[in-house]
């Protein structure tokens, strides 16, 4: 397969930043199961001025026109911000606000948050999922968030988080088509074969079943 390009955005605000520190660890994650995907990230704290600016010209431009269209043109996406208020931060929706929606649509999605508390894990579910579904894009089923314990390793659970960042990694890498099992040989369809189901198009088609039953179980409360 072609060298996938995958953009990760950091929406963190601090330098440190636990939410970058989790972009890096899932895009540890991807690169350890798709040995040629090329990552690269974007920092939303260096483009505050600028993304702020953007938005009242109603156009990107300078660094963040190529922050966009980097995003615009990537073969898949990480995306990470901090909880605030029960969100993702301002800043965050801001730069996504630039982008083309048409240029999202059908791109796998990984989401990822970070806060203080555990309880404030529904922001993937209630605020960031919704965001990229509107944006047309493909959320894998499993989203990332890490409370302020999974880091620290004593009442949080450090080995659960890392099973979360490799299960969402495994996801993203199925949308790309990629994983352990695939072969140069499995590309290759004899004359008169039928056609071997498209992994893309069947992970796809998984995130959208649980995407829908998310929605039926909130309904249903």
């Amino acid at each position: 397969m072609t060298t996938p390009r995958i953009v990760a955005v950091n929406g963190g605000l601090g330098d440190p930043s636990s939410t970058r520190l989790l972009v890096d660890r899932i895009a540890e994650a991807v690169q350890r199961r798709l040995r040629s995907a090329q990552v690269e990230v974007i920092d939303l704290r260096d483009l505050a001025v600028d993304i702020g600016a953007s938005m009242t010209t109603g156009f990107a431009a300078g660094a963040v026109r190529d922050a966009v269209t980097a995003v615009e043109s990537a073969d898949a996406l990480i995306v990470a911000s901090p909880v605030f208020n029960a969100s993702y931060s301002g800043l965050f929706k801001s730069f996504f606000d630039l982008v083309d929606v048409d240029a999202m649509a059908g791109k796998p999605v990984l989401i990822g948050a970070t806060g203080g508390s555990p309880r404030h894990s529904m922001v993937l579910d209630h605020a960031m999922r919704p965001l990229f579904s509107y944006l047309r894009t493909v959320v894998v089923p499993t989203g990332v968030y890490a409370a302020a314990q999974d880091w620290a390793g004593t009442s949080g659970d450090t080995a659960t988080l890392s099973g979360r960042i490799d299960r969402a990694a495994g996801e993203l890498v199925a949308l790309l088509g990629g994983g352990p099992s695939e072969t140069a040989e499995s590309d290759v369809v004899a004359e008169g074969a039928a056609k071997p189901l498209d992994r893309r198009q069947v992970a796809a088609e998984a995130a959208g079943i649980a995407n829908f039953a998310r929605l039926l179980g909130n309904s249903a409360t």
